[in-house]
């Protein structure tokens, strides 16, 4: 898999760290070209430096996935940059974990009408594109309900149900649509780290109920959204697949 992308255009919304920036990488190794997206211009710009090492073209722009107009410029412009778009990987969230209204309208204005929109706005692309498929990075909260995070896990569901829907709507174009859904990843600043370094209950809670016995990292997910992308998963679609160490068993 890791030289399965030559020539092909990527991209990554919510690329410049964690998971998102997981995924680009292994594109990006794998032969492809990527574009990301993120809100913080220097985490983009060590990002770009980093993809940019494997020789492919990389294309990284400031955006607010939450703004539409914004968004709509960004994936119009990279896609015309790149020529066209074979994969998408909708990877943004607002990671509001409370139940207020500004949490729900966060996790619904990021979370899901981000990728929403930004599915919308490259699909005249990846009409003409190569084995072209959208892929949502969700979350194993939106698998089952979860009390700790009652917004975010209804959000993530809601990008369940989009997933299999419009699959079911682009099957017959060609255009294949899939979710992954990550259980507890940790990886450098990210929330877990941040628990795990301030000894937070909550992430040796956690890791005991990973029945594999430890958190996931980001190389646990990029993988899978390789093989979804590639011609080997060319008979999967609709399809949510939770990459968790049997966390939500």
């Amino acid at each position: 898999m890791t030289s399965g992308f030559p020539g092909h255009r990527v991209i990554v919304t919510g690329g410049s760290r964690g998971i998102g920036l997981g995924i680009a990488r292994a594109f990006a190794q794998a032969g492809a070209d990527v574009a990301i997206c993120a809100r913080s211009l220097p985490a983009l710009e060590a990002a770009s430096t980093e993809l940019g090492a494997f020789g492919h073209r990389v294309l990284a722009a400031a955006c607010d996935v939450g703004d539409g107009p914004a968004l709509q410029r960004f994936i119009e412009e990279v896609a015309g940059e790149l020529g066209g778009i074979d994969v998408l990987v909708n990877n943004p969230s607002a990671l509001a974990m409370g139940v207020d209204e500004a949490a729900w309208q966060a996790l619904l204005q990021v979370d899901v009408m981000g990728t929403v929109r930004a599915t919308n706005a490259a699909l005249p692309w990846l009409r003409e594109g190569r084995n072209p498929c959208v892929l949502n990075v969700s979350s194993i909260s939106g698998v089952r309900a979860n009390a700790r995070t009652v917004a975010y896990s209804a959000a993530k569901g809601l990008l369940g149900n989009y997933t299999a829907g419009l699959a079911g709507r682009l099957a017959a174009e060609g255009i294949r649509v899939n979710a992954i859904a990550p259980g507890s990843v940790e990886f450098p600043g990210g929330t877990w780290e941040s628990r795990r370094l301030a000894n937070d209950p909550l992430h040796r809670r956690t890791l005991e109920s990973i029945p594999m016995g430890r958190m996931g990292t980001v190389e646990d997910i990029a993988p899978v959204a390789l093989f979804l992308a590639s011609e080997q998963a060319r008979w999967i679609t609709g399809q949510t697949i939770c990459v968790d160490g049997g966390q939500s068993l």
